[in-house]
């Protein structure tokens, strides 16, 4: 079993910055690969960045150069930093871990 824990999230100004974070615990081989997806409302849930343990990175399109995943194993930690912030990465975005592990949910908001 997988727990995972996400915060983070809230309301932001477009162009602003939000750090999203989610804590793991359970079975090391499913935090080998970790990723965050968002769901907007009327949408698919949808893949936005995904981390190896190695560190191997793979972004959306519509995040490149916007957002950085990065993870710290020693703490069991995944991170999402997001700048450059625009109304339509408004969503709800969840932690993931491989085996279909998913965590509750944090809520962005980007509006003025």
């Amino acid at each position: 079993q997988v727990q995972l824990v996400e915060s983070g999230g809230g309301l932001v100004q477009p162009g602003g910055s939000l750090r999203l974070s989610c804590a793991a615990s359970g079975s090391i081989f499913s935090l080998n690969y970790m990723a965050w997806y968002r769901q907007a409302p009327g949408k698919q849930r949808e893949l936005v960045a995904s981390i190896t343990s190695a560190g191997n990175t793979n972004y959306v399109d519509s995040v490149k150069g916007r957002f950085t995943i990065s993870r710290d194993n020693a703490k069991n930690t995944v991170y999402l930093q997001m700048n450059s912030l625009k109304p339509e990465d408004t969503a709800v975005y969840y932690c993931y871990a491989f085996g279909a592990y998913w965590g509750q949910g944090t809520q962005v908001t980007v509006s003025s």
